[in-house]
């Protein structure tokens, strides 16, 4: 009944702080939401934290923050990097701003600079700002698009980088050695701000963001005021940035989708704020019909990923999936770049496991390296990391098929305001010489095949869910299917034991990669089956690939071992 302990700690504890007292009273004849709020510490991964919020060891709330920013401090310190400091940014969530100052107190309390934005901005800017003042370190507030009543805190390493494995598991051990309020040192927001320790970070950094990312632009052939856009923040970070490079690069017409545009930590005018999800984007279609715009793009919270829907020969909209505006635009970029002789051999793009392997063909093409690497984008950073080091070759674009991208290395995360730039040049490439989007989907297709993907998310909520899931994927592991259905697998590539088993032959080969916990199955005839629960939520991600002789037959295909993967899991 440790989690009993638990509560009547925390009601000793936090007797000063009224709010936090009170909704702990309110539960107190709840026996199953005391325990889920304390059954164990909201742990701090490999991304740092994230979670619901509320009162608990369980809950993202200004003690956990606390905690989780003493463990970094006491890390920063044993390190001797007091003086490089930490940047903070945050998003437009609840309490984001309220977790910035409680980040900059702890930190400021123990010898730390701390340097934070003025104002609410974007995942990218954080990890762009880390490289530029040169700390040893940046926090980001924000849950990214998850539901309303989520927060969260990513860690950032000194090359921009969400923080590696090897540091995360040294602060991690730090963290769980502290009590969540003896141990934690702190400064009031009145105390932070007037120290010598603290700064401000003002619009001049923005700026300099918005210049490289207009530097990004790679041909300037059609004029930018025929493009009619449309662009939802989602309530978000991304309103600033984004409509400010686009006016600069001279997108005049620029229809914001005014409803979302309001800072809103609920996001009231949405299930949820993930441009991965159409139903999201009503009301950008309305305006979108009202306009006659060629395209929509949308941000999430904390700009970190970017939907794209384009205006069909009908006048529909139609939704680009992220592995589709991955592989266009690093086909725009390659394309552009090999017609003014500026690719080399040495040159590469990076994507992940389970993105589409179309991405690897096309990079191939143009004579290009490609890697691929464990899903997360501080692996994608890694490999950035490692070439930047033999100085061998430019870094040209990298992307996860959850609809994040990144063309250039002047940032070490996922970067929506870069992107939205670049999707809106080819797009009006494309219209100055009479096409489409879609044209250009198309030309990919019939040159390397019709490839369709799908990701599905299967929620386990509760207590069991990370155990159902840990059961779910044993269970797999040991007892692989070797069909879906009528359709035939002919390998699994278990990334946690290493090890590639092929079915026809039966034989087994190493797979030359860090150990991972996802599970891949290759089809017969081209694509994939993968299965990876997640690592900041409490879900099982389901991803699948298929190449058809057309699109209509890649849908039903991958419909069809959708449906029979389902069946066979219990899903």
């Amino acid at each position: 009944m440790k989690y009993k302990e638990e509560y009547k700690y925390w009601l000793e504890k936090t007797a000063f702080d009224t709010k936090t007292y009170d909704e702990l009273l309110k539960i107190e004849d709840n026996e199953t939401e005391i325990k889920e709020r304390f059954y164990k510490n909201l742990e701090f991964g490999t991304g740092g934290l994230r979670g619901i919020l509320g009162a608990g060891t369980n809950r993202m709330n200004e003690y956990t923050v606390g905690r989780a920013t003493q463990g970094l401090a006491d890390f920063i310190k044993a390190e001797g990097k007091q003086k490089e400091g930490v940047v903070i940014s945050y998003d437009c969530r609840h309490f984001s701003e309220e977790f910035a100052l409680r980040a900059a107190g702890v930190l400021v309390a123990n010898g730390i600079k701390a340097y934070v934005f003025d104002k609410m901005n974007p995942t990218p800017i954080l990890s762009f700002a880390v490289r530029q003042l040169k700390t040893f370190m940046g926090i980001m507030i924000t849950a990214s698009h998850n539901p309303a009543d989520y927060n969260g805190f990513k860690v950032y390493g000194s090359d921009g980088a969400q923080l590696n494995v090897a540091a995360s598991n040294e602060v991690i051990k730090i963290i769980n050695r502290l009590d969540v309020f003896e141990d934690v040192k702190y400064l009031s927001s009145d105390e932070t701000k007037k120290s010598e320790l603290f700064e401000f970070v003002g619009d001049a950094l923005i700026e300099e963001f918005e210049k490289v990312a207009l530097f990004h632009q790679v041909r300037h052939d059609a004029d930018p005021k025929n493009l009619k856009i449309v662009y939802t923040p989602f309530h978000g970070t991304g309103l600033i940035p984004v409509t400010d490079v686009l006016r600069k690069a001279g997108y005049e017409n620029v229809f914001v989708v005014e409803k979302q545009a309001i800072k809103d930590p609920d996001f009231s005018t949405v299930k949820s704020p993930n441009p991965e999800e159409k139903e999201g984007f009503y009301l950008a279609i309305e305006l979108a019909e009202k306009e006659n715009a060629d395209i929509i793009i949308g941000t999430d919270p904390d700009a970190d990923r970017i939907g794209v829907l384009v205006k069909r020969s009908d006048g529909s909209y139609e939704p680009i999936s992220g592995n589709q505006i991955g592989v266009l635009l690093a086909d725009y970029i390659l394309s552009a770049k090999s017609e003014k002789g500026e690719l080399s051999p040495e040159d590469y793009v990076v994507s992940t496991i389970v993105t589409t392997d179309l991405i690897g063909k096309l990079s191939r093409s143009y004579g290009v390296q490609f890697y691929k690497v464990f899903t997360g984008f501080k692996f994608i950073a890694e490999i950035i990391k490692m070439r930047e080091e033999t100085s061998e070759g430019d870094f040209i674009f990298g992307f996860e098929e959850s609809y994040g991208y990144l063309p250039g290395a002047y940032a070490r995360d996922k970067d929506s305001i870069t992107t939205a730039l670049l999707i809106c040049e080819m797009a009006a490439s494309l219209k100055e010489s009479g096409k489409t989007i879609f044209d250009a989907q198309e030309s990919i297709f019939k040159r390397f095949g019709y490839y369709t993907e799908k990701t599905v998310s299967v929620y386990m909520h509760g207590i069991s869910g990370m155990e159902d899931m840990k059961k779910l994927m044993e269970n797999v592991r040991e007892n692989p299917m070797k069909e879906i259905g009528h359709v035939k697998l002919s390998a699994l590539n278990d990334y946690k034991k290493r090890l590639r088993f092929d079915f026809n032959t039966g034989n087994q080969a190493p797979i030359e990669m860090d150990s991972a916990n996802v599970l891949i199955f290759e089809i017969e005839g081209g694509g994939f089956f993968a299965l990876r629960p997640s690592g900041t939520e409490p879900k099982m991600k389901l991803y699948y690939s298929v190449v058809a002789e057309n699109e209509k037959a890649g849908k039903e295909r991958i419909e069809y071992i959708d449906r029979e993967v389902k069946k066979m899991l219990n899903l």
